[in-house]
This record gives C-alpha cells, structure tokens and sequence, in this order.
C-alpha cells in the first residue's frame, strides 16, 4: 500500500462520489486530484529521502573511520583499500533525488498547473460572486418597487374613495388582498434562496482556491530545497569518484574525505529540512480537502 493511501484525508474515491452531483463539479474534481497529485509527489520525495540516507552509509562508514584515525595511518594499505571500495560502491549508485525531478516530478509544470488551476478557480468565483451581487441588487430592486408601486396605488385609491364613502369603506378591503398578494410575489420569487446557493457555490471555490495557493508556495519551496540537496549528494558523488580515480594517493583520499566530514551536519541538517516540509504539506493536503468537503456538505441555509 502507498504512503499516500494511509495518510490522505478523506479518501480520493469517496469525495469523487459525494461531488458527482455538485455544479462544480468539474472545478472540484480538478482541485481533489491536484491534492491527490501533491501528496503522490511527497511521497515520491519521502522515498527518495529514504533512499539518499540509505546510501549515505557508505559514506558516514569511511567518515567514521576517518573520525577514529583509521586513514592518518598511511601504512594500513588494508584499511585504504577497505575506504576506496566504499567509495567506489557510492560513487556508482544513482542519485535518488536525480530519478525524481529529473523524471517522475517536474517542479515547473507543477507550478504553472497549479497556478492555471488557480486561476479557473479565482474567475469562476469571480463570476459566481457578480451574479450574487446582482441577484441581491435585483431583489433590493424589488423590494423598493413594490413599496414604491402600494404607495403609488394606495394614493390612488384614496383619491377615488375621498369621492366617495362606499369607495373610502371599501378601499382597506382591495388594498389588503392587493398588498398581501404582492407581498406573496417578492418572497416567492426566490431571491433569498438564489443569494444562499451562489455564496455557497463561492464559498467552496474560495477554499479550494486557498489550497491550491498553498500547494504553490509549499512546493516552491520543497521544489528549492530538493534542488539544494540534490546538489550536495552530486557533490559527494564527485568527491567519491575522484577518491576512487587517485587512490594511489593517501593524501588526495584524506583531504577529500576531510571535506565530506566538514559538511555532514549541514548534509543532515538538510536531509532533516526536507523530511520536515513534507511532512507539513501533507498536513496542509488534508487540512485543505477537508475544509473544501467541509463546505460542499454544508447546509444551504448556513450560508444566509
């Protein structure tokens, strides 16, 4: 089982079910399969982590020795041929980060992705948002001219019934019916109902729309930090090549190893960065698809 199956929140197939029947449909089958896409992608780096720090035994042995003196003794052919072998045995291996920006995950495309996504996501509400504006414009519009229209015929009817007293008596008992028929038409028409269904509309692409913006910044920054240390272990690699192509030379082994030793705290410093980020961002995943569930199987009425 995937590392993404245990940790994604709530699961990819029972969302696509609950959002069939949605009218954003495609919008939010598009944000939920971004989602699914950026946790697949951290667990592609987890691996890779896991991976990288597997190899690097090979070179925390040879620093080890280093650390105990082994190398300083030039005499010891037996130990140094032990050193060159590990060398030889990373130098040989892949870089695990290489196979994963190089191939499986392109940080660029993510980007522009996610930015188009964001991009449908922000206009549609946009959209959604001028038609709210507008059918509470026109339902305020209403309104008033229902005032405007009882007041207009009321002053009417008084006018005919001060002609008359049968008119005057008579006039409470056709405004009456008049005005509570209007009044029936205003609330029936469906104003209120149309205002709560498009704030909700846009009230679940606003969320889906700060998720996206999140994974954005989220994965320019594990993009930079998998670039860095990607970077460091091919600097290791040539160090270990190099060790391997002038192993006649104690020397030239030593001070090369010296190097490696000098940077392994910030070499694990950065491994540990990068463990940690992801990690978040599969927080931030499920914290996002949660509140955008969250909102799609909200009440109607909770929006008013």
């Amino acid at each position: 089982m995937n590392l993404s199956d245990l940790l994604l929140e709530p699961r990819q197939e029972a969302v696509i079910d609950i959002i069939k029947s949605s009218n954003l449909q495609a919008l939010l089958i598009d944000y939920f399969d971004a989602s699914l896409e950026a946790c697949n992608i951290c667990e592609l780096l987890l691996r890779g982590i896991h991976k990288t720090r597997s190899n690097h035994r090979l070179i925390k042995r040879v620093i080890n020795n280093l650390s105990q003196g082994l190398l300083e003794q030039d005499e010891d052919e037996q130990c140094h041929e032990i050193v060159l072998h590990e060398l030889s045995s990373y130098a040989r291996l892949s870089n695990p980060l290489s196979c994963i920006i190089n191939g499986e995950v392109n940080f660029g495309t993510n980007h522009e992705n996610y930015s188009l996504l964001l991009h449908k996501l922000t206009s549609k509400r946009k959209k959604i948002k001028r038609k709210e504006k507008f059918t509470r414009f026109y339902k305020r519009v209403a309104k008033y001219g229902f005032v405007i229209t009882y007041i207009v015929l009321t002053l009417t009817l008084l006018a005919l019934a001060s002609h008359s007293i049968v008119g005057l008596l008579g006039a409470p008992g056709i405004l009456l019916p008049i005005s509570m028929d209007m009044i029936k038409k205003v609330k029936g028409s469906g104003g209120s109902m149309k205002v709560n269904f498009l704030k909700h509309l846009g009230s679940q692409l606003d969320v889906a729309a700060k998720g996206i913006y999140i994974f954005i910044n989220d994965f320019d920054t594990v993009g930079r930090l998998v670039t860095r240390l990607h970077n460091e272990v091919e600097h290791k690699r040539e160090i270990a090549e190099m060790c391997v192509r002038n192993g006649k030379s104690h020397e030239v082994v030593k001070e090369a190893l010296k190097d490696i030793q000098m940077h392994e705290v910030g070499f694990q410093d950065q491994l540990e960065e990068l463990e940690e980020h992801i990690y978040l961002c599969f927080l931030t995943i499920n914290r996002s698809r949660r509140l955008v569930l969250q909102e799609i199987l909200s009440p109607l009425n909770a929006t008013s």
